[in-house]
């Protein structure tokens, strides 16, 4: 069976759920492609969230045009597909006169990479602008325009404003292959079925270099970044991001708030076999101690979760690659797309229009096109006259499910009915945070499994954690639940 569309996109991070979101807005139809059972479960995920303003990248660097006009992008971006976004500010902590010259040489970066109101401050200031930073930090890079987002959000917000808009979504669908018929455009091979398109964009992460290979162009070389990420339970008050002066390669161990008070720790930079995702004890550890040289008040037995992922970096060089494709016509690469991802996501979405208009490819606005996606309701953070109106609407809005987050079995309900929507712990995970807390799915898994089982009309030992395979359930169940009864006969 062969499905038909003008584009296709390979991979659904927030690169390729931004691009997708963008396109859709234009008279083509669309296809999102991702080899994983649901969005953002690659390099997505395995960061800080933070939106960088651009100060770091070297001017003139595609990384740079996009850092910044991403940064500059996220207000709006936010407003129209409902995510959160705090722009908060950053401070880079210098402690010496070395450190003072290269914050300088920060500061001349980000003016000449149009980075706005960039300030070297003094422990005074400091202190106003973070008061638990550390009080022997002598200078700092003050950075208005910096902030963070829930990362995995942004993507889904995006992928759901593209579907709404028209677009498809094949998840759990690796390309295995790619043919180039003689009458032009690409076949992709996928476990759910052969796409057929005309334009092929390549979006595919830590895959880009066998996309590329797949459709006979030139193999780009990926290489495997990985860092070692340690989360902490909620704070009063978010902490304001503070980042260390950076080292050629990262910007070393950073501690930012989130936009749901947590404080995240993050990242370590270091080379390794491609696909590793291992934990390590040594990088935990140099999280921690980098940590306390920028907070030392921080309680660092207050995490709860430590996790790792890779960058999608492209060998040889630390740059984006955004481009079409100079020896298969019709195919566009959005690869390397490493630190600053996130932050660059909308700017490179634009661009990658950009790059399609510049080919020749007509783009014509559809007059349905509609860019904003309502925000979904929140049960923690809404206000209580909306607490009490959803629970007249539908008791299920009272029946709370996870307790570390305030999450009710009617905003689980609502996460796996979205589009596209979550078929896994994980997926419901992300799209509310069900499990996101200090007991990190101690209490609630269970009936998360078994409102998925409900609601997906599959037995609880067809819901895995993650990806097709990941079974949480198995083997018969001794007391069923009398509450509910809903599992009593089910494998469990």
């Amino acid at each position: 069976m062969e499905a038909r569309y003008d584009i296709a996109i390979v991979g659904a991070g927030i690169t390729g759920c931004a691009i997708a979101r963008q396109l859709a807005r234009y008279d083509k139809t669309i296809c999102l492609i991702e080899a994983a059972d649901d969005i953002a479960l690659g390099a997505s995920k395995a960061n800080g969230g933070l939106v960088h303003a651009g100060y770091d990248p070297a001017p003139g660097t595609t990384k740079a045009r996009m850092n910044a006009r991403g940064c500059e992008l996220y207000g709006r971006w936010s407003e129209e597909l409902g995510f959160l976004f705090h722009r908060t500010g950053s401070l880079v902590l210098g402690f010496t006169d070395e450190d003072l010259a290269t914050l300088e040489h920060l500061r001349d970066n980000g003016l000449a990479n149009g980075v706005p109101h960039l300030e070297i401050v003094g422990p005074d200031r400091i202190a106003e602008l973070e008061p638990r930073a550390n009080p022997d930090a002598t200078c700092a890079l003050w950075c208005p325009s910096t902030g963070y987002v829930d990362p995995f959000e942004v993507a889904i917000a995006a992928a759901e404003n593209a579907v709404a808009n028209g677009a498809a979504f094949m998840r759990g669908a690796p390309v295995t292959a790619i043919d180039r018929p003689k009458e032009g455009g690409f076949v992709l091979s996928t476990p759910k079925g052969d796409v057929r398109c005309e334009i092929l964009i390549n979006a595919a992460g830590s895959g880009a270099g066998e996309i590329s290979r797949m459709a006979g162009d030139r193999g780009l070389r990926m290489v495997w970044r990985q860092g070692n990420i340690a989360v902490l339970d909620k704070e009063p008050r978010a902490i304001t991001p503070l980042y260390p002066v950076p080292t050629p390669v990262s910007k070393g161990v950073i501690v930012t708030g989130t936009v749901h008070n947590n404080t995240v720790i993050t990242a370590t930079a270091e080379m390794r076999e491609q696909g590793d995702k291992d934990t390590y004890a040594g990088d935990v550890e140099a999280l921690l101690s980098g940590a306390r040289k920028l907070v030392p008040d921080l309680d660092t037995r207050r995490v709860v979760r430590t996790f790792a992922g890779g960058r999608a970096v492209l060998e040889k060089t630390n740059d984006f690659l955004i481009e079409a494709s100079d020896s298969t016509p019709g195919l566009f690469h959005a690869a390397g797309i490493q630190s600053p991802g996130v932050a660059s996501a909308p700017a490179v979405a634009e661009r990658m229009e950009q790059l399609l208009s510049e080919a020749g490819i007509e783009l014509v606005e559809r007059a349905d096109w509609n860019p904003i996606r309502r925000m979904p309701d929140d049960f923690d953070l809404a206000p209580l006259e909306r607490k009490e109106e959803l629970i007249e609407t539908d008791p299920a809005w009272g029946r709370i499910v996870c307790r570390c987050e305030t999450v009710p079995e009617a905003e689980i309900v609502a996460a796996i009915h979205r589009k596209p929507g979550a078929i896994s712990v994980e997926g419901v995970k992300r799209r509310c945070r069900a499990g996101m807390g200090r007991c990190q799915s101690g209490f609630c898994q269970s009936r998360v499994v078994e409102i998925l089982a409900r609601e997906l009309g599959v037995a609880p030992s067809e819901v895995p954690l993650e990806d097709t395979g990941s079974w949480i359930v198995d083997g018969p169940l001794k007391n069923p639940d009398a509450h509910t009864g809903a599992i009593a006969e089910e494998d469990c």
